[in-house]
């Protein structure tokens, strides 16, 4: 008798499409420029997210150019490093993982281009999980959408964030102006990204991410949207506007 092939995140057809384009992770103007247009805007809030969860905002560590000292952060779904560089720059202690062996080894090649120390490993929330490592911080930025077991995510992702600590997630909502921005405008009309990055059925609604958290004991669920002007070109936060980007936040109890 055969063993039953053990569940898993990795939708291969997902990691064999950003492979595909890995190198171009770190080109402002290349497939991942919506990501560096609105990584500014998200790190503003991650930052923020996180400096208030762990008092960072008075005190001495409020005029430190390293607030996030002694803090660890995992970044899953990592890609080349786009988040990872500057959290190790604010002083955290770094881990990257991404199921994409190619991403991995861009992010890598890149860090220590730049002088950073970031511990990237080619892996999946569910392997790292089943290590028993824990983190102050847990995030998955613009993944959730992407896997191919949505509840085995939420799972390892609980399990990787310590008592007391953070998670921070963020995605599309699965509305009819998501579709017609994220899909039919990025990826048809703008070419923002290639044809095909995104099923719209897989996009969560935030009631549906809070939902999921609070059933595996996180509590105190904020979600924060991300709007883009067309006119400025630019995004800006928005807690009012959830109907395509939004970021989410959560405490694990102790």
């Amino acid at each position: 008798m055969t063993n039953a092939a053990k569940p898993s995140t990795i939708d291969a057809a997902e990691v064999a499409q950003f492979s595909a384009i890995a190198e171009q992770w770190w080109d402002e103007r290349g497939k991942f420029a919506p990501l560096h247009r609105m990584n500014p805007t998200r790190l503003s809030w991650i930052r923020e997210r996180i400096e208030t969860h762990y008092g960072r905002l008075t005190g001495p560590d409020s005029a430190s150019a390293t607030p996030l000292k002694n803090l660890t952060v995992l970044d899953v779904g990592s890609g080349g490093g786009l988040i990872c560089e500057p959290l190790a720059r604010l002083g955290a202690t770094v881990t990257g993982v991404d199921a994409s062996a190619k991403n991995i080894g861009v992010a890598q090649t890149h860090a220590q281009s730049m002088g950073l120390t970031i511990d990237y490993r080619a892996t999946t929330a569910e392997g790292l999980a089943d290590t028993g490592v824990q983190y102050d911080v847990v995030m998955a930025l613009e993944i959730i959408e992407h896997v191919a077991d949505i509840a085995l995510f939420y799972d390892a992702l609980s399990a990787l964030v310590k008592p007391g600590g953070l998670i921070l997630l963020s995605t599309m909502n699965r509305t009819a102006k998501a579709f017609a921005m994220a899909i039919v405008g990025a990826e048809y009309v703008l070419r923002w990204l290639p044809r095909g990055t995104h099923d719209w059925n897989k996009f969560v609604r935030p009631s549906e991410m809070k939902d999921s958290l609070e059933k595996r004991g996180f509590t105190d669920c904020q979600p924060m949207g991300i709007i883009f002007s067309p006119l400025s070109g630019k995004f800006s936060l928005n807690d009012k506007d959830l109907d395509v980007n939004y970021l989410l936040s959560a405490k694990k109890p102790q």
